[in-house]
């Protein structure tokens, strides 16, 4: 891709730099959203903005995103970059700083944009369980931050898993609970009831995963919260994952760190009521902004 958005602008991706002085690269002070688009709409972009200024107020970056003009320079970045859809990346740094902890709030955020293709649409997936645990988050909740250390050692563990090609991988808690995937929150069907890891679990509160609860009580499926075991997945009726580039997936095995297969299983007739009504309400988005 030739171009990015910074601050509010297209540029060419060699003219695009950040301050060697950012307290992003320096202490990983930032945040980022991703998402995809659907004939050229964000999907849910304003769910993923709140969630940003959201995570901005907690860490003192004063931003307070404009959702019409970011909602504009994305449809510009995809044209720019000749895609009609595309895997997109939203991205505030903290900015300029001395070195040194900071006591006081970050006034001159940095704003970045990029986009990529779209990868190819998994129908399902296999999970592996994790050796890594899922670090705790560093505030009182899961940002979606520029720490990945704990994400990116995760991927690197599942290169050595050659019976899983292409998995996700599922992170327990320190303590031996569900947590989620590298790239995604966890659900599993038990006795008709659809249960995910509880945000107490230290996960990300998902836009998918929140839309999913939605769209399940919306069709009077019963769904828990909490704090499971991973003998719970054992004896799932079904187990699905979602992100917002991915939608829902479904699982079709897991593994465990020895290569075992701990579950197996199909067909998914929640997991498929859920990705009906989840695409429904794509289409009724793209109707709604379509040529905005």
């Amino acid at each position: 891709m030739r171009y990015v958005a910074l601050n509010g602008q297209l540029v060419d991706k060699e003219q695009a730099v950040v301050s060697v002085y950012d307290h992003g690269f320096l202490y990983g002070i930032g945040l980022f959203e991703t998402m995809r688009t659907y004939g050229g709409v964000p999907f849910r972009l304003g769910l993923h903005l709140q969630r940003l200024a959201d995570g901005c107020r907690r860490l003192g970056i004063r931003y307070a995103p404009d959702e019409a003009e970011i909602r504009g320079l994305i449809r510009d970045l995809l044209r720019a970059n000749g895609l009609a859809d595309g895997y997109v990346r939203f991205s505030v740094s903290a900015g300029e700083g001395p070195l040194g902890l900071p006591d006081a709030e970050y006034e001159s955020p940095v704003q970045v944009i990029h986009c990529k293709p779209l990868p190819p649409a998994p129908e399902r997936k296999v999970l592996q369980l994790l050796r890594l645990r899922r670090n705790t988050p560093e505030g009182i909740v899961r940002e979606k931050s520029f720490h990945y250390m704990n994400n990116v050692l995760a991927r690197r563990e599942l290169a050595g898993y050659p019976w899983a090609p292409g998995a996700e991988g599922l992170f327990l808690t320190v303590d031996g609970h569900v947590a989620e995937g590298v790239v995604s929150n966890v659900f599993f069907v038990e006795g008709g009831v659809l249960c995910t890891p509880s945000l107490e679990a230290g996960i990300l509160p998902g836009i998918t995963r929140g839309e999913v609860l939605r769209l399940a009580a919306e069709a009077g499926i019963e769904t828990r919260e909490g704090m499971y075991a991973p003998e719970r997945l054992w004896r799932a009726e079904e187990v699905f994952v979602t992100n917002s580039v991915q939608e829902l997936v479904p699982v079709h095995a897991i593994y465990d760190e020895n290569g075992s297969v701990r579950w197996s299983g199909g067909p998914h007739p929640v997991t498929e009521q859920l990705r009906s009504a989840y695409r429904n309400e794509i289409d009724a988005e793209v109707r709604r902004f379509a040529g905005a």
